[in-house]
């Protein structure tokens, strides 16, 4: 029983971080890559679609994006739906493609980002925390229906707040790397 709680949270853990790790990759820094633009909704026909559904978004070159969608019409929506993103971009229309130039980053710019890069790395601590939370709660109810000794809640605890510091550093490692990787020039 003990042993599925705490396997069953180091999963979520992961889970968190893995989130996390995805969120992180999201936040550019100057290089283009597909994978940016991937939480950016398009208004399709009424309904808001991630943009990788309506349209194939490939990299001209290491500074451009190029967004090529599956249906013509679907241009304007797209380009309208990346200008107004939280990613400060600014996409221009050929044709069928739409290219999204990456803006080099300015010293207000970076910092920005490491502001948005440390509440993501908060918001991830907070997950593994509410992990942790659920876990002593389960550990208490154990306690409470006396399948467990406090004795061996103690011990559960000390192995789950063991799991969390793991997690939590683990985290701050990708924070730190995030945050060198924004600062670098």
């Amino acid at each position: 029983m003990v042993a599925d709680i705490k396997k069953t949270a180091e999963q979520k853990m992961v889970k968190s971080v893995e989130t996390l790790k995805a969120d992180l990759a999201k936040v550019r820094t100057g290089r283009a890559h597909a994978g940016l633009l991937d939480h950016v909704r398009v208004d399709y026909y009424g309904t808001p679609t991630p943009l990788n559904q309506v349209a194939v978004v490939n990299l001209i070159d290491a500074r451009t994006l190029g967004v090529n969608p599956y249906e013509k019409k679907m241009s304007a929506a797209i380009e309208k739906a990346i200008r107004e993103s939280d990613l400060g971009l600014n996409p221009s229309s050929q044709g069928d493609l739409v290219r999204v130039p990456m803006p080099s980053l300015t010293e207000e710019r970076r910092r920005d980002l490491t502001k948005v890069v440390r509440s993501e790395a908060e918001g991830g601590k907070v997950a593994i925390r509410n992990v942790r939370r659920d876990a002593l709660a389960q550990f208490k109810e154990l306690v409470k229906a006396k399948t467990l000794s406090e004795d061996e809640e103690r011990r559960a605890q000390d192995d789950i707040q063991k799991l969390t510091d793991r997690f939590i550093q683990e985290v701050d490692k990708l924070l730190a790397m995030k945050e060198a990787e924004l600062m670098a020039v």
